[in-house]
């Protein structure tokens, strides 16, 4: 994480990984696989289509044998394109706070494969793009999961 988020290079993260690694973001299928394909997608969309603030807050790690699996909330303002995470969306400038859990697996104490997932329902609502009266939570979808005596139960009626 440190190589994509903070040095913001690509093939320093290529060389945590297999020779044939897969990532896979799972709400709009993006990623890719194979070394060279995933590192032009590093290089060319995820890492420069990263908003400056973006910030991370690791809820939960849980570790088993060739496998991690991480619960964290990601915050950003969507000052740029993120084909990555929302395709074919321009910026919002609207303030983003979503829960993530990634399942990573390992080979040899090498990345294999990142499946990530987000609620992009809440994705949407936040960046302005759900209009109707939808069963869907925004920003306060993360208030239970950093409070246990957060509201609940609020969409029902």
């Amino acid at each position: 994480m440190a190589a994509e988020f903070e040095k913001k290079d690509a093939d320093a993260a290529i060389a945590t990984m297999t020779d044939n690694p897969t990532l896979i973001h799972v709400p709009v299928n993006t990623g890719a696989t194979g070394k060279e394909n995933l590192r032009r997608f590093y290089r060319d969309i995820f890492i420069p289509q990263m908003p400056e603030d973006i910030d991370m807050q690791l809820l939960t790690r849980s570790v088993g044998q060739n496998r991690i699996i991480d619960e964290f909330i990601i915050r950003f303002t969507h000052t740029v394109r993120m084909e990555w995470f929302a395709p074919g969306v321009k910026p919002t400038d609207r303030k983003i706070v979503l829960p993530h859990v990634a399942v990573i697996a390992f080979a040899d104490d090498k990345i294999k494969s990142e499946h990530i997932y987000w609620d992009q329902g809440s994705a949407l609502m936040q960046l302005g793009l759900l209009h109707e009266k939808l069963p869907v939570t925004g920003s306060d979808q993360c208030e239970r999961l950093l409070n246990i005596n957060a509201p609940v139960n609020q969409l029902i009626q």
